[in-house]
């Protein structure tokens, strides 16, 4: 069970609750959970779906007709990839129920994994629990967050089941051209293993991007899918929503899998993801540009301090490299204990991540302007 959770979160958490237990007030930008509720017509569907009293038994399906109709036209509408609803979508209990059950469909135990490193941590843990071997694929500013492909041996891919992506990206906030789907779509291919591709932060994108579906690569059904989570879109986390689409064989693996494993989400939730999908999209027009103030706030106030950060086209994080002569651990302890804000040390996602730091976009902009102070306050004494 060791490699399955990075003990840096624990240990950062720990500290950052011990200053909040001392009175200390505390600007957490380290957990990537949103702060703001769901929109008026999401929760007003949740409720009236929660008071009607048959609703509360199994749902024992992939989801319910009318929640997998609206994901079909809703994919159809956002990235012009059609998709068989009763074959190619399968509802989740967020996407990381997904990414967590998808190496045990797939994966034998010694098969590689590719994952990548910085990652989230769930795409490590998945395959370790399925007693896969994991090859790591870094992702570095030169290549621009991208894995290169040519570096992966050729007897690494001949044992490969399974390439795990993520873009945009958690924690790196980067984002990946269509021309590396399809050179993935290619490899994949050749080499007969399963693409995942986490899809959750396709909505919360800036300056006028707007990210490709990894399924809209020709091709890419024959052999990936993808996973959305309407957590971060419509600040739905802990409705616990998400869906797979794409590969008809491996929906109904995981399909199969998850039969086994729960009953379904429970149906007000999937009242609640309808509305979501097939109401209004202001909703998720106004988040976004929320996060594109929020990420222009802190990397522009923080850029007069001399930190200087790259501002991202999507995502909800920054990845900032550490401005001082350490360690991205020993930085963030310092930063927290000096100025009370939290964030999250780039070791804690892979050994890839060191030298940098993710700082998650969840408070207001009063509160992030003064995080702003806070730093500089600090960096002048150092």
């Amino acid at each position: 069970m060791n490699g399955l959770m990075s003990a840096i979160f624990t240990q950062m958490d720990d500290l950052r609750q011990a200053r909040v237990s001392e009175g200390k007030d505390v600007i957490t930008l380290s957990i990537g959970s949103p702060d703001m509720p769901p929109a008026k017509h999401i929760m007003r569907a949740l409720t009236e779906a929660v008071n009607d009293a048959e609703r509360y038994g199994y749902t024992l399906s992939k989801g319910n007709a009318d929640l997998l109709d609206v994901i079909a036209s809703w994919y159809r509408h956002k990235f012009n990839v059609c998709l068989d609803a009763r074959n190619e979508i399968h509802s989740l209990m967020g996407s990381q129920d997904g990414l967590a059950h998808l190496s045990l469909c797939l994966v034998n135990p010694g098969d590689v994994v590719l994952v990548p490193d910085p990652g989230y941590p769930i795409y490590t843990a998945g395959p370790l629990i399925a007693g896969a071997e994991i090859h790591y694929m870094p992702l570095r500013p030169g290549n621009h967050y991208l894995p290169d492909l040519g570096a992966i041996s050729e007897d690494v891919l001949r044992r490969t089941k399974l390439m795990i992506l993520n873009y945009p990206n958690n924690p790196l906030a980067a984002i990946a051209p269509k021309e590396f789907f399809t050179q993935v779509v290619d490899l994949a291919q050749r080499y007969s293993f399963v693409v995942c591709h986490d899809f959750a932060y396709s909505e919360l994108v800036f300056d006028g991007y707007r990210p490709d579906s990894f399924l809209s690569v020709p091709g890419a059904k024959e052999i990936g899918i993808e996973l959305h989570s309407l957590s971060k879109t419509y600040n739905m986390a802990g409705c616990r929503i998400g869906f797979a689409v794409g590969n008809a064989r491996v929906i109904e693996l995981l399909g199969r899998l998850k039969s086994n494993i729960d009953y379904g989400v429970f149906y007000p939730v999937q009242q609640a993801a309808i509305a979501a999908l097939s109401g209004s999209q202001q909703c998720v027009k106004d988040l976004a540009a929320m996060y594109q103030r929020r990420r222009d706030v802190l990397v522009d106030g923080l850029e007069r301090t001399g930190w200087n950060i790259p501002k991202p086209k999507a995502s909800m994080f920054l990845w900032a490299p550490v401005p001082t002569r350490q360690t991205s651990l020993a930085f963030t302890v310092d930063l927290l204990q000096n100025t009370g804000i939290a964030v999250i040390p780039g070791i804690a996602f892979g050994a890839c991540g060191e030298g940098f730091v993710r700082i998650a976009l969840v408070q207001p902009e009063d509160r992030l302007a003064e995080g702003v102070n806070r730093v500089a306050n600090w960096l002048e004494k150092l």
